[in-house]
């Protein structure tokens, strides 16, 4: 197995668009509907001439869609609502073989997911490399999530290399895997069912490069996880956007609270009270889902409910300080609990997002930290409702 790098300044030289395809699309129904495989096949990757594909490579399989290494503005801004969670589910593209460069049959085979972002990120990083890029179906989730919720994993990769064919294409019997598809995969029956051995590659598909010029061998550094503030800033719109549907909901349910006071219900006590509270709801969701995840290292404790917690309550204690004279003891207890109940709540959930949890840790986590955050918001507004009558 052979990786052959072409000089960096010649990009996709290699990439001879070529005539269009003698098979029309199909438009079958059934088949994935992303925003850049409409009508595509599941098992005919690059029948439809999507923006990412720029030629053909002529295998004894067929013609087979060569992919460029540069992403374009639709690229960019795909990966931007994928950050905010617009369409999610829908951000794949269709299993099945890729060249990128002009691989050979002595060319390495990359394993990855068929979530678009995984192989954007992957194309861009093998810039000037001859490789083949074997997709997995993974319902448009990331290689770490899709293997462990099992659909990056051994029945997978055996079922698509032997659809693929891919045998037939190559000369070699390696497969190199993404690290993070380890927890999934069961190297030996790969092995046994295929033929085919697994390496397991780097983390980060940047470094890819580098391992693959340096004959398959990974660093230590290539087997860790990085999770800079970078890294858990970009993962924050996601949590705020999943808080939509509560937010709206407890925005009408205080507005209908606020204005209930001594002369019975109120517009002008729905908006000044009712607004205080929505304000309040607002910085403890920010709290717990952007400032926890960027201060995480940095807040006490290990349980992700209790830094979102200690978060809370000093938010909770600076707001008390900010406003000394508009809050009375009542509202300032409300203040606090609120701030400290709904902060822990919303930075729990980042814990899907954080790179040392398992799930049979959040579960027990949640199991402990929901009843005592329930009990704290109800306190928090069983004591602001008492102030509309004091």
């Amino acid at each position: 197995m052979k990786s052959r790098t072409r000089p960096a300044d010649q990009g996709n030289t290699a990439c001879d668009p070529g005539p269009a395809p003698t098979t029309p699309p199909c438009c079958a129904p059934g088949g994935d509907q992303g925003p850049e495989n409409k009508g595509l096949d599941n098992d005919r990757p690059g029948q439809q001439r999507w923006r990412f594909v720029c030629g053909w490579r002529e295998t004894p399989l067929g013609r087979i869609p060569q992919v460029t290494t540069k992403l374009t503005a639709t690229d960019i801004f795909g990966r931007w609502q994928m950050r905010w969670g617009l369409g999610r589910m829908r951000y794949r593209i269709t299993p099945g073989i890729y060249a990128i460069g002009a691989p050979t049959a002595s060319s390495p085979v990359l394993v990855t997911a068929n979530y678009k972002m995984t192989f954007d990120f992957l194309r861009r990083d093998l810039h000037s490399h001859d490789v083949w890029v074997l997709v997995l179906e993974t319902k448009g989730i990331n290689v770490w999530c899709a293997a462990g919720k099992g659909t990056f994993g051994t029945e997978e990769i055996i079922r698509r290399v032997q659809a693929t064919r891919l045998e037939q294409l190559i000369d070699h019997r390696t497969l190199i895997l993404p690290q993070l598809g380890a927890p999934g995969t069961q190297a030996h029956r790969i092995t046994r069912a295929t033929g085919f051995q697994i390496i397991f590659g780097p983390v980060l598909s940047a470094d890819l490069p580098r391992f693959l010029s340096d004959g398959c061998k990974a660093t230590p550094q290539m087997r860790q996880v990085p999770f800079t503030i970078i890294d858990r800033l970009v993962l924050t719109p996601v949590e705020l956007v999943n808080l939509r549907k509560q937010f709206l909901w407890s925005v009408l349910v205080l507005l209908l609270l606020g204005g209930i006071g001594n002369q019975g219900f109120s517009l002008a006590a729905a908006w000044q009270r009712g607004g205080a509270a929505i304000l309040t709801m607002a910085t403890a969701a920010i709290t717990g889902a952007v400032l926890v995840p960027v201060l995480l290292p940095w807040l006490p404790g290990r349980a992700f409910a209790v830094k979102g917690a200690v978060a809370g309550l000093a938010v909770g204690l600076l707001g008390i300080m900010t406003f000394p004279a508009t809050l009375d003891g009542l509202n300032r207890f409300a203040l606090l609990m609120a701030t400290t109940a709904i902060a822990s709540w919303c930075a729990m959930h980042f814990t899907g997002s954080s790179t040392f949890t398992s799930p049979s840790g959040v579960a027990r986590e949640m199991r402990r930290a929901i009843p005592a955050q329930a009990a704290l918001l109800l306190a928090s507004v069983l004591c602001w409702l008492a102030t509309a009558f004091s």
